[in-house]
């Protein structure tokens, strides 16, 4: 099933015009590829946005009505506010049906609840790729990538050479490299004795930290004595007036 969508062109360029084009609900954006030269379009914010939301948008051939015509196009970039629900700026390729792609593709994992890993050993999936970068002519290209995990054991991992790809479909890989899909972990599980060692070094740790009534104290018991020693060296006379009074009374 193909994506249709509409766009405008767009007379007016730079910053400004942008932002007069956002306040009235459009969105900026170009269309670019092949022999014709880019197109400045401006496109309804709104329906652009809920089709953003669309897995299937991101990853397919999409037809894009302009002028009366259609072409085949595909979504490259999307510039996005940074914190309203907002687009600034869509960027359109159009494809060649003769000409190879690159794509990034979603994956799409299933029976991961019924492999012998998570079923029987109780174990944990990690997904380690979402997507995969393949090479494809436009006709081959699909919405995504079906790996299935049914007979992945605990502890062990599905590697990109395991999954089948579909027809027409490269990936595109590092030569020589068979990057990991998803793995099985095991989670662990901490014994009565490692959880009561680890309670008793959080409770000394926890009373190192903080002093006991008895320390305080000796601590404020020792800040008074020193407080009252220091307040009579205060009121001591110093030695050459005790001198004086000594030959006063001779």
């Amino acid at each position: 099933m193909s994506i249709e969508f509409t766009a405008f062109p767009r007379a007016t360029e730079g910053r400004g015009a942008s932002r007069r084009m956002r306040r009235v609900g459009k969105a900026p954006g170009i269309v670019y590829g092949g022999t014709v030269a880019p197109t400045p379009i401006e496109l309804d914010h709104n329906a652009l946005f809920h089709a953003l939301r669309n897995e299937a948008f991101h990853s397919s051939i999409l037809v894009m009505k302009l002028d009366g015509a259609a072409q085949k196009v595909l979504l490259r970039d999307v510039q996005m506010h940074p914190f309203r629900n907002e687009v600034l700026h869509v960027d359109f390729q159009r494809v060649a049906a003769d000409r190879k792609i690159h794509m990034s593709v979603p994956l799409h994992f299933i029976n991961e609840l019924t492999s012998p890993g998570v079923k029987v050993a109780g174990g944990l999936v990690e997904h380690v790729l979402k997507e995969l970068e393949i090479s494809c002519l436009p006709k081959d290209l699909p919405e995504y990538i079906e790996v299935d995990l049914g007979n992945l054991q605990a502890g062990h991992s599905l590697h990109l050479s395991a999954v089948k790809l579909p027809p027409g479909v490269e990936p595109i890989v590092p030569k020589g490299e068979d990057p990991t899909i998803a793995t099985i972990v095991i989670p662990k599980v901490m014994t009565a004795e490692e959880e009561a060692a680890e309670a008793a070094a959080t409770a000394i740790v926890s009373a190192a930290d903080v002093p006991t009534t008895a320390q305080k104290t000796k601590e404020e018991e020792a800040a008074e004595a020193a407080k009252a020693a220091g307040g009579k060296e205060a009121v001591k006379p110093a030695a050459g007036k005790e001198e004086k009074k000594e030959k006063k009374k001779e």
